[in-house]
């Protein structure tokens, strides 16, 4: 039985054109939380069979599968594919010394069939995890990621795209991403800022072009090598807003304006406003995306454990209520706000 929630209800009303005092009734909520959970998750809450992981198999649990799916669960079997990745990655670097290659060539190229036969190994072993439903582990985008990667260096390496075939296999160590949920994480949270890191990087496209037909304009004349023309200004800008040698250009439009105000005030207007605050505006959307992702993976997290358990975790009751109290706050301070208007 998972804790009981705590169910919150507000109870204001008016009566001749006066608000009374919100009153809060505390009830307890002793039946599951099962309300928003798929079908599968909330017959396996109430004690009945729903198709999970044990269904998917069939029977076979104590099987070639279900060993399987309990090896590729282990941590020690997660450790060993990061370690494998790893050694796969140093293993295409040490190949790109060539003292090394002309003297232990064979040896490299011995490693890195061993270290292809483990990556399919290990491959086989997640796909025989699902069963008789091996299409199964291509549902989820990570692993078709692993899976097109070691395809990709089963190739033959003796053809025409051979030089490709060989840029492939360094991509290997981004196989890192799929073994480490932190990585996940970081990924998934780039991926959900894209949306809106576009506007973001519109507004700063909308600066650039702003600033360089000003600079083309002011100091064009005087300086053609760096603001002769629109695409050499946004160049030139593009290097100011990377803080690398701005004062070089600010200083070498002082002898086409006897004041000095005019090239001062643009390129420091331009740099507390292009990396200043727009430059900022992406690392805010980023930490966005973070917190999204983290939120998501909680979620799904809390999930799994409610399909695999049947029941909810103490740590999830205490999400559930801090999340109640803050729509609890959130409905008094509507009524505040309510009753200043009111006054």
């Amino acid at each position: 039985m998972g804790c009981p929630g705590f169910l919150f209800t507000i109870e204001a009303g008016a009566r001749s054109g006066r608000w009374r005092r919100p009153g809060i009734r505390w009830g307890i909520d002793r039946r599951r939380r099962t309300h928003g959970l798929p079908r599968m998750q909330k017959a396996k809450a109430h004690g009945t069979r729903g198709p999970g992981l044990g269904d998917e198999l069939s029977g076979e649990a104590t099987g070639f599968a279900g060993w399987c799916a309990r090896l590729t669960a282990r941590p020690g079997f997660q450790r060993t594919v990061i370690g494998l990745i790893l050694f796969a990655g140093l293993l295409v670097g040490a190949e790109t010394h060539r003292p090394w290659m002309e003297a232990y060539g064979h040896v490299f190229h011995a490693l890195d069939r061993v270290v292809l036969s483990l990556f399919v190994a290990e491959l086989a072993l997640r796909i025989a995890a699902h069963g008789r439903w091996p299409w199964k582990f291509f549902l989820d985008p990570w692993n078709c990621f692993d899976a097109v990667i070691v395809g990709v260096c089963l190739l033959p390496a003796h053809t025409e795209f051979a030089a490709v075939l060989r840029l492939v296999r360094v991509l290997r160590v981004l196989r890192l991403v799929t073994a480490m949920p932190r990585l996940q994480l970081l990924v998934g949270a780039l991926i959900k800022s894209v949306p809106s890191m576009s506007y973001v990087a519109l507004l700063l496209s909308l600066l650039f072009y702003v600033y360089a037909v000003g600079g083309v304009a002011m100091f064009g004349a005087g300086d053609p090598e760096n603001f002769g023309n629109l695409p050499r200004a946004a160049l030139t800008l593009f290097q100011v807003v990377t803080m690398e040698g701005w004062n070089d250009f600010m200083f070498a439009q002082f002898d086409e304006y006897p004041s000095r105000l005019v090239p001062v005030g643009y390129f420091v207007s331009f740099i507390l406003i292009g990396t200043m605050i727009i430059l900022n505006l992406f690392i805010g959307v980023i930490v966005n995306g973070m917190d999204e992702a983290r939120q998501e993976m909680a979620e799904e997290e809390r999930e799994r454990h409610v399909a695999e358990t049947g029941r909810t975790a103490a740590s999830d009751d205490v999400v559930a209520l801090r999340e109640q109290l803050a729509k609890l706050q959130d409905g008094l301070g509507a009524l505040e706000r309510r009753l200043k208007e009111r006054r």
